[in-house]
């Protein structure tokens, strides 16, 4: 049977034994593949190639996806027997091969056998050299599969994880780009818009100076998943991200500045006067104002402990009897803790997240902790005056 895929976060991930086709020699092996592989049709020699493993492996791998026609257990031997003869084979001369056998079992139709497909694929992967360079090809196949199949979760996708693994590749920045594009896309398309937004993050920050440019697409896209996601209220660090700071002066950059820092009625403004833009980009009117409404209502609570509810209805542009309501959903946020006080019609706030976080935040902290650790030891002061009595 072919063992069960289990999510990644509910297993550890580590090297694995790849079972063989059959317990004999390397080339006795590719022999037996070469006869079972043209026992089912396909047009290969029975009689292994004077070139050595390798090239045996090539000519097995160009038509082994005739055994798909075959059940699951007879195709994951096959695939196996196969995955284990290039896992022998050096370095060098793995990579080809690996992506030539990554071809095949991506080719198989969209949705069929993706569990077989997925099996296979981190076989291969597991039990390849931590810093075998072809892991790269084997991973990008792996993401393919599993957002056709909207299985994500069954492969590793942790950023830290990731990180490494470019690390260990030793990547150009091109591969490097890729991988993190094709992770993001998956984690979006499976609905993961948290861990979407960390890899997006990390391949605009992976930009320098001299090519932040040829980031434009990745930066339009980061600030537009950014805005439309329901969940997502700071947008603070996008701003320092080279990719994003190359858009200043365009209409993105002006929207995601009024994100950053704005009001309501700077975005309102902003949507009467570029009201095609907003919608070119797919985002919701409704929803962005919400938003903003929510945005305007952290600014004003860094400053204001009471907020009257006439001052509300005016800034924010909404009836009186919708206040409380707007309220009591700003607190289900988290990104605000306030209580209604009815009698006097007004907003008494306890904490606030800030929206930006800059050299004035840190000032605040530092002079709060500094203010705390005063305190603490006038009351420890007070504690040892009272012991020695």
């Amino acid at each position: 049977e072919i063992s069960p895929l289990v999510p990644v976060e509910e297993r550890g991930v580590t090297a694995m034994s790849v079972p063989a086709f059959i317990d004999i020699t390397e080339e006795d092996q590719a022999s037996e593949l070469r006869s079972y592989l043209k026992s089912k049709g396909a047009e290969i020699s029975e009689e292994n190639s004077e070139g050595g493993l390798h090239v045996d492996l090539a000519h097995i791998i160009e038509v082994c996806d005739i055994c798909f026609k075959e059940d699951d257990k007879d195709v994951e031997s096959v695939m196996n027997s196969i995955v284990s003869l290039l896992l022998i084979l050096e370095t060098e001369k793995q990579e080809a091969l690996t992506e030539s056998l990554c071809e095949k079992l991506l080719k198989a139709r969209e949705g069929e056998r993706s569990s077989l497909r997925l099996l296979l694929l981190r076989n291969l992967f597991h039990g390849m050299e931590e810093n075998a360079p072809a892991r790269y090809i084997v991973y990008c196949s792996l993401v393919k599969v599993a957002t056709a199949c909207n299985a994500i979760q069954y492969i590793p996708s942790d950023l830290d994880q990731v990180r490494k693994w470019i690390s260990d590749w030793n990547l150009s920045v091109d591969k490097k780009h890729h991988v993190l594009r094709l992770l993001y896309e998956a984690l979006v398309d499976c609905k993961k818009s948290d861990a979407a937004a960390k890899i997006m993050v990390e391949l605009l920050g992976s930009y320098t100076e001299d090519n932040a440019s040829q980031a434009r697409v990745d930066a339009h896209r980061c600030i537009v998943r950014a805005l439309k996601d329901q969940n997502t209220f700071l947008f603070d660090h996008l701003l320092a991200l080279k990719p994003v700071r190359f858009l200043e002066g365009e209409l993105i950059h002006d929207l995601l500045t009024i994100f950053v820092s704005g009001k309501l009625v700077a975005y309102v403004k902003f949507y009467q006067n570029n009201k095609d833009f907003i919608d070119s980009l797919g985002l919701c009117h409704e929803q962005n104002t919400a938003k903003m409404r929510l945005l305007t209502l952290m600014g004003m609570a860094v400053d204001n402990k009471e907020i009257s509810f006439d001052t509300l209805q005016q800034e924010l542009q909404m009836a009186e009897e919708d206040v409380e309501a707007f309220v009591i959903d700003a607190v289900r946020t988290k990104m605000v803790y306030c209580k209604i006080d009815q009698t006097q019609r007004k907003v008494v706030v306890s904490h606030t997240t800030h929206r930006t976080f800059g050299k004035q935040q840190w000032q605040q902290l530092y002079d709060s902790l500094n203010s705390w650790k005063q305190n603490l030891n006038q009351v420890r002061n007070s504690l040892l005056s009272i012991s020695t009595t």
